[in-house]
């Protein structure tokens, strides 16, 4: 068993996930590992992948004209990064970037896409599992902005 799939396979994402399709996966998968300050990826870009975080810190950020970025949210080990590919036009709605050095797996989008297709209880798993991360995302962006405005 190869180093990237034994962290695959422990990744909260793929809990509990058949081993055969984690196993597919991870042949979609590469490392890549971002310095303190690298953009991983830029709102508007073409969206691509997935990010599994396996340590570091990774800002999603609101660029701003004429403004420094708003950072929405902030992701740790264990987090998921990127989902835009889900969606036409498939293009980053946000703004990704390292505030420390991280370390992910990125598993391209296509080839995410293509298993699904070829096995549809395995593509209802991941969009279940990717929906999850999304109203997640949506309740912790929102009580980010609400903390940043100071609401009681």
């Amino acid at each position: 068993m190869t180093e990237l799939l034994r962290e695959m396979l422990e990744h909260p994402l793929f809990k509990d996930l058949n081993i055969g399709n984690i196993e597919k996966l991870a042949n979609c998968a590469s490392e890549k590992d971002f310095g303190a300050g690298s953009v991983i990826f830029e709102e508007g870009g073409e969206a691509d992948r997935l990010y599994l975080i396996r340590s570091g810190k990774v800002a999603i950020d609101l660029p701003l004209p004429n403004r420094t970025p708003l950072t929405i949210y902030t992701i740790e080990g264990g987090g998921v990064v990127g989902w835009s590919w889900l969606f036409p036009p498939y293009k980053w709605h946000f703004q990704a970037r390292a505030t420390e050095p991280t370390q992910t797996i990125l598993i391209d989008s296509k080839c995410i896409m293509d298993l699904c297709k070829k096995d549809h209880s395995f593509g209802y798993e991941m969009m279940q599992r990717v929906s999850h991360l999304i109203l997640e995302r949506l309740e912790g962006t929102t009580q980010q902005l609400v903390n940043s405005f100071d609401v009681p």
